[in-house]
């Protein structure tokens, strides 16, 4: 189940990245619902998911 939620997640926050308020938000919620392992596997998603969307990068530190 929790696999799930971090795959969820990570759709999520893919289809929110055109907004960068309603990227904060997600990510947000996602780093509340998701165990301490899944949050290191999405810092690690986010890095490559953002590389070219200069936008979403001040969002980083909110997972580090």
């Amino acid at each position: 189940m929790a696999r799930a939620m971090f795959e969820y997640t990570k759709t999520i926050l893919k289809k929110v990245s055109f907004d960068a308020d309603l990227f904060y938000k997600e990510l947000t919620k996602a780093i509340e619902r998701l165990l301490p392992y899944e949050i290191d596997e999405l810092k690690i998603w986010l890095q490559k998911f953002t590389a070219n969307k200069p936008e979403l990068y001040t969002y980083l530190a909110i997972v580090n």
